[in-house]
């Protein structure tokens, strides 16, 4: 290593030290700051609050139940925007291929070793966040990217026809993708079919009941926070997030010559 280069090295490491160093002893001030906005009260006040059923998301994560519940439609929308970029990449390379077929090479053995202990340890994180994402801090998306990441280093160690042999085939990974679309969309709207069979008046994206709506998911199972309808919409959106980067990172790890003759035509 370069005297540069262990100089920039150290120098972050100081600054990093030092900052949390600061921050610890207040230097930086009163974190969070004292004056909260009265719409940002309200967040926080009804995130989870058993004495207003009728108010409260039923989680215990704040910026989760804004997401899902208190800004449920924005949050829907932004989600398409998302996928209609997923979609436009896929159908920039429809028609290329993409086959498992040929030699494999990849990296060192210890590289190798290394990453398959990571292929276990990382979705098990991934899946952590998803499914706590209504307790912490955490989320479908956060979730779907850190489980990304595995997909990231098989084909960096292993090679992307490794990956591709391990039954990550393109319609397999539009399958999980078009799935975690549709638990989405069948969340957003399940209290609204359940009333309209039951006869009763229900909301689109509707959580928890509210006075004139006394439909709503369950937030308790035996004494287990739940959260309703955000904890299934974590896990839809890390289903389809997760699908969704791994289709892309496929196509953008495939070589010029492979996409060239198709894209052209």
């Amino acid at each position: 290593m370069k005297a540069s280069e262990l100089f920039v090295l150290v120098s972050i490491i100081v600054f990093i030290f030092s900052l949390a160093y600061i921050t610890s002893l207040g230097g930086l001030g009163q974190l969070p700051p004292v004056n909260v906005r009265l719409l940002a009260q309200r967040y926080l006040e009804l995130t989870w609050n058993p004495l207003k059923p009728f108010m409260s998301s039923s989680g215990y994560e704040s910026v989760t139940a804004i997401v899902w519940d208190f800004r449920g439609l924005d949050t829907f929308f932004e989600t398409a925007v998302f996928y209609g970029a997923i979609i436009a990449a896929i159908a920039i390379y429809r028609g290329v291929k993409i086959t498992g077929k040929g030699r494999t090479t990849g990296m060192s053995p210890i590289a190798r070793t290394i990453t398959r202990l990571s292929i276990i340890l990382i979705p098990t994180v991934a899946a952590s966040i998803a499914l706590h994402g209504h307790l912490t801090p955490g989320g479908g998306f956060q979730a779907g990217s850190v489980a990304t990441v595995v997909v990231v280093l098989i084909i960096m160690v292993f090679g992307r026809k490794a990956l591709i042999r391990k039954g990550m085939t393109k319609a397999r990974i539009l399958l999980f993708r078009s799935l975690g679309l549709l638990g989405i969309g069948f969340t957003a709207v399940a209290i609204l079919l359940a009333g309209i069979i039951l006869g009763l008046n229900a909301y689109i994206f509707q959580n928890q009941p509210k006075p004139f709506a006394p439909l709503g998911f369950p937030k308790l199972y035996d004494g287990m926070i739940l959260g309703g309808s955000l904890l299934l919409f974590n896990l839809f959106e890390f289903i389809a997030v997760t699908a969704g980067f791994t289709l892309v990172l496929l196509l953008l790890s495939l070589g010029e010559e492979e996409v060239r003759g198709v894209v052209e035509k």
